[in-house]
């Protein structure tokens, strides 16, 4: 078992501020639908997984894509509006008094985003994007930037450095898989310690999860190794997960094939967090 001062990454001897890190000695949740496809549907997977972090003591931030920039067929969902999304958000956050985040895909989106949530997330296929990410930096938010499926850990410095060098320290990374061929995804666990030496680490664990470039166009997944791949990831040295979560995933208007069922979240977080407590021993 990894000790605790094995475990300790450089970030961690430094005042939490300087990462915007306020998870303390704990697992960091991130969870939420995929995209805010209603009112109703964010405040009741708001309140519900906020009402489970609260019952297991783990710091939460509620997550929903205000648009959806990224997809395989013109026709897919996109989202219901920008200004009504980013409200829903908005009053999610404040109503409830939790952090919130989404993406942004594009420079002139950061400060309006950024007017309505605390974390901006930087889309993996995006993570080069010079001026999105000194945009983001720019609005003095915590940036989260996610490892492109086609970059290594290690070259994940350089987007960190983006952010530090227009003058905000406020930035995690979130390792969400690997291209392994046409159509499947890989979590290398050798990410994690990889890229704490440059802040806090997030395991995605559900588009890690995705089967992309499908035939039909729409994104597949493998939800039933969501467990799986969250353990091994927070045995790696993952400082939080990242989970899309649904009532009913079947319905979800977007990548609902890798989401995870909402009544399922809270037996999954009992073991993640005995499993982060146990990495910390």
């Amino acid at each position: 078992m990894t000790s605790s001062t094995e475990n300790k990454a450089p970030w961690t001897a430094q005042s939490s501020e300087i990462h915007g890190w306020q998870a303390g000695n704990r697992l960091q949740i991130i969870a939420g639908p995929c995209a805010i496809e209603s009112k109703a549907l964010a405040v009741q997977v708001a309140e519900t997984v906020g009402e489970m972090c609260d019952r297991l003591d783990l710091p939460f931030i509620f997550k929903g894509s205000y648009r959806k920039a990224n997809r395989s067929r013109l026709d897919s969902f996109t989202g219901i509006g920008d200004d009504e999304a980013l409200s829903i958000l908005s009053e999610v956050g404040s109503s409830m008094g939790v952090r919130t985040t989404t993406d942004i895909h594009a420079a002139d989106e950061a400060a309006k985003a950024a007017a309505h949530v605390d974390v901006l997330q930087i889309p993996a296929f995006l993570c080069r994007q010079t001026d999105l990410l000194v945009a983001a930096a720019e609005t003095g938010k915590v940036v989260n930037i996610k490892k492109g499926q086609f970059l290594s850990p290690e070259s994940m410095k350089f987007a960190v450095q983006k952010v530090q060098e227009s003058g905000n320290g406020q930035v995690w990374l979130t390792e969400r898989g690997t291209m392994m061929g046409y159509q499947d995804l890989v979590v290398d666990m050798r990410s994690f310690p990889a890229m704490r030496k440059f802040g806090p680490v997030i395991a995605d664990i559900t588009h890690s999860l995705q089967q992309p470039n499908q035939t039909a166009g729409v994104t597949g997944g493998r939800p039933e190794l969501i467990a799986t791949i969250g353990k091994a990831s927070i045995a790696a040295g993952a400082d939080g997960i990242f989970i899309e979560t649904h009532p009913d995933p079947a319905t979800a208007l977007s990548d609902g094939a890798n989401m995870l069922q909402l009544d399922a979240l809270e037996p999954l977080l009992i073991q993640l967090k005995r499993v982060y407590e146990a990495v910390q021993d």
